[in-house]
């Protein structure tokens, strides 16, 4: 019988055009009942329109996977670094694109 809990590699290129990443302070969540699309975007301070620097979809089984795995990596950052607080004066923004609302 063949055991299914057996851990595969996985073999992930990172393009050289990825691998530096994109500086994003702001994420806009919306979702669908097949999908979560969240935006990463670029605000500057003094300029009142953002940029989308990258926009992810995922299926709700990965975008639940991802709060986990979210969640279980600020639980070490917390333990190694102390508590991550929030600043209270950075406003909420309240984003209402016509589809289901989220949080970011």
């Amino acid at each position: 019988m063949e055991n299914k809990n057996v851990d595969q590699k996985i073999d992930i290129e990172l393009p050289e055009e990825i691998s530096n990443g994109v500086y994003c302070n702001l994420a806009i969540i919306t979702h669908s009942n097949t999908e979560f699309i969240t935006d990463f975007v670029q605000m500057m301070p003094g300029v009142p329109k953002g940029k989308v620097r990258a926009r992810v979809i995922l299926h709700p089984h990965h975008a639940k996977r991802l709060m986990m795995a979210l969640s279980e990596n600020i639980r070490r950052y917390e333990e190694v670094f102390g508590d991550i607080t929030l600043d209270e004066n950075i406003p909420n923004f309240p984003l209402n694109f016509g589809g289901p609302t989220g949080e970011a």
